[in-house]
C-alpha cells in the first residue's frame, strides 16, 4: 500500500515504515502528525485517485528530529560591474517515518 499526499507545497509518494524529510512543521519531535491531504491511494486491488483528494484517508507520520541542512552557497555577480554578493542558506526540514496509511 502507498499514498501520495502534499505538504510544503510539495508532493510524496510514501508507504508504511519510509523514511522522508518534508518542510518544516511545527511538531515536537517523537510526536504525531496527520496528513488529510492524500491525492491517491494505491492498494492490492487497485489506485483510488480522489478529486481533489481522497475522501476518509490519512497518512500518519511520526517526528523523527528538526533540523537544517547543509549549508549551499548563493553567489551573484554581474559582470563588468563591479557588483557580487555572496550569501549562504540553510534550509530547515523535518524528518519523518511514516507508521500508517488510513484509506
Amino acid at each position: 500500500m502507498y499514498a501520495v499526499f502534499t505538504t510544503g507545497g510539495k508532493q510524496y509518494r510514501v508507504a508504511p515504515g519510509d523514511v522522508i524529510f518534508v518542510e518544516k512543521l511545527d511538531a515536537e519531535v517523537e510526536s504525531t502528525v496527520e496528513f488529510d491531504q492524500v491525492l491517491a491511494v494505491g492498494k492490492d486491488e487497485g489506485t483510488v485517485v480522489g478529486a481533489p483528494t481522497v475522501e476518509g484517508a490519512k497518512v500518519e507520520a511520526k517526528v523523527l528530529r528538526n533540523g537544517k541542512a547543509k549549508k549551499i552557497t548563493v553567489f551573484t555577480y554581474r559582470p563588468k560591474k563591479d557588483s557580487k554578493r555572496k550569501m549562504g542558506h540553510r534550509q530547515p526540514y523535518t524528518k519523518l517515518e511514516i507508521t500508517a496509511i488510513n484509506a
